[in-house]
């Protein structure tokens, strides 16, 4: 089961929606134009169970606190900074709370309020 948070800064009231299951994924073979065949990733979500099975990563939401940038990180090819502006402050968005807003420098994300279950 998938429990969603909705963080709301304090200050600006910008809100992310971040869920606990991320996006698990499992790899499927394609056969493209030129005949050569690669892996694609194919989303899995809850309650698809026979397809949680085959998952062999995720591709969890992060912000960027420095520039706001929203990007995810595949848990099979980690990354410790943000694609945009390069800086080390990114953080899974299922972990904004008490993290500071970056769309407005001075407020902080709450607790996170529930905002569904799947």
């Amino acid at each position: 089961m998938a429990q969603g948070f909705r963080f709301t800064c304090n200050t600006c009231a910008h809100s992310i929606e971040a869920w606990s299951d991320g996006n698990p994924y499992y790899l499927e073979s394609v056969v493209t134009d030129t005949g050569k065949v690669r892996q694609k990733k194919k989303y899995a979500y809850h309650p698809h169970h026979e397809l949680l099975e085959r998952c062999v990563g995720n591709d969890s939401p992060h912000l960027c606190l420095s520039c706001g940038k929203k990007f995810k990180v595949d848990s099979r090819k980690p990354i410790t900074v943000c694609r945009k502006c390069k800086s080390a402050d990114i953080v899974d968005t299922y972990e904004l709370a008490g993290k500071p807003c970056p769309y407005c420098e001075g407020g902080v994300f709450g607790d996170g309020a529930p905002c569904g279950i799947s």
